[in-house]
């Protein structure tokens, strides 16, 4: 139930948008960063406890935020090449005309 809650309220906040974020690496893990403390906090788990995310995200079945990040990104570059009168396409496909 935590879990369900989480990935429609909390992830959905946190990736508003990411499908256009030029993502960095110090990005990424600042988003798992803040993911792994809201996730220890949900499960009632300090970091003391040494308990692995890996096991914590199973507890909440959630999938890693990076995962879900690059999948958000999949998907909307998917939808722009579907797109045939937007000018983004001829950007990115090969051909570039009337630039």
């Amino acid at each position: 139930m935590r879990g369900r809650l989480y990935s429609s309220c909390v992830q959905s906040s946190m990736l508003h948008g990411s499908e256009t974020w030029p993502v960095r690496k110090e990005n990424e893990m600042a988003l798992q960063r803040a993911e792994m403390r809201m996730v220890r906090w949900m499960c009632n788990v300090k970091v003391k406890d040494r308990v692995p995310s890996k096991e914590l995200r199973e507890r909440l079945e959630i999938d890693d935020i990076i995962l879900i990040v690059q999948q958000n990104r999949l998907w909307w570059y998917g939808h722009v090449l579907r797109k045939e009168d937007c000018i983004a396409v001829h950007f990115l496909g090969e051909e570039m005309y009337g630039i």
